[in-house]
C-alpha cells in the first residue's frame, strides 16, 4: 500500500521504518519547511504532527479525498469539523488517543473497572500519566480518554489537572526523561488502594497500531475508531 506521513518527526520515523518492514511504500512526507512525494497518490495518510498544524494536514489529505489516521492530540476542539470535511469529501478518518493495541485493551479494561467501582463509593478515583519531556500537551490525549471514559461510567461530571472533588476526576500529569508513556489509574479507599497501569516501554507499539490502522481504512468512508480496528 501506498502511505503518506505528515510529521516526520520520532513517530513518522518509526511509522515510517514499520510500514516499509511490512511491505508499503512512502509516498510523501510532509514537515515543517519540508515536502517530498505527491499526497495524491496515497492511499491514506498517517498524522503525527504537532498539535497546532494537525488540523491543517487533516484537511490537506481530505481535500484529496486521501483517508486520515490521526494520533495527533490537542487538537480535538476542531473535531467536528475534520467530520464534516472527511463526510464533504467521501472518504474516511479514524482518530485514536493512543494506537497501541495494548492501550487501546487497557481503554476497555478501564470502562468496565469503572462500572464496577461506581458501585462502591468509597473509594475515590485518579489519573496519573507521565511522558517524555518533549511532549507538548497536558494531560496526554490518552489521559483524557480514559477520564472521559470514568466519567462516563460513574458520578464524576468533570476532569481537571491536580485537582479533585466530589464530581472531579482529578488528572497528574509528570513530564521527565524520554519516558513513552505511562497511565495509571488509581481508586483509594481509607483502607486500601486498587490500581490498573499501562506502560510502555518504547514507540513501537504506537507506530506497528497506527500503520495497521492505515492498512485497515483503505478503501473505507466514514468515521471511525481503533476499537472498529481491533474489533473491540
Amino acid at each position: 500500500m501506498k502511505f503518506a506521513l505528515l510529521g516526520y518527526g520520532r513517530m513518522g520515523k518509526a511509522i515510517e521504518k514499520i510500514a516499509l518492514e511490512r511491505g508499503h511504500q512512502i509516498v510523501c512526507k510532509i514537515d515543517k519547511d519540508h515536502q517530498e512525494g505527491k499526497l495524491e497518490e496515497a492511499e491514506a495518510a498517517i498524522i503525527f504532527s504537532v498539535p497546532d498544524a494537525a488540523v491543517e494536514n487533516m484537511n490537506l489529505a481530505l481535500s484529496h479525498s486521501v483517508p486520515v489516521v490521526c494520533g495527533t492530540t490537542g487538537w480535538l476542539e476542531d473535531y467536528d469539523q475534520v467530520v464534516q470535511n472527511t463526510q464533504k469529501n467521501n472518504t474516511a478518518f479514524l482518530y485514536a488517543s493512543n494506537f497501541s493495541v495494548g492501550v487501546n485493551l487497557f481503554f476497555k479494561l478501564n470502562k468496565i473497572f469503572a462500572q464496577i467501582m461506581q458501585k462502591h463509593q468509597e473509594y475515590n478515583t485518579s489519573l496519573e500519566e507521565i511522558h517524555h519531556i518533549h511532549k507538548l500537551d497536558a494531560p496526554s490525549g490518552t489521559a483524557i480518554t480514559l477520564a472521559e471514559d470514568i466519567i462516563e461510567n460513574s458520578d464524576y461530571s468533570q476532569w481537571k489537572l491536580d485537582e479533585n472533588g466530589p464530581e472531579t476526576l482529578s488528572i497528574s500529569s509528570i513530564r521527565k526523561g524520554e519516558v513513552p508513556g505511562t497511565h495509571r489509574v488509581s481508586y483509594q479507599s481509607p483502607i486500601d488502594n486498587i490500581t490498573i497501569e499501562h506502560k510502555a516501554h518504547n514507540r513501537e507499539g504506537f507506530a506497528l497500531g497506527a500503520v495497521v490502522a492505515a492498512e485497515w481504512i483503505v478503501g473505507k468512508k466514514g468515521i471511525y475508531k481503533m476499537e472498529d480496528v481491533l474489533n473491540l
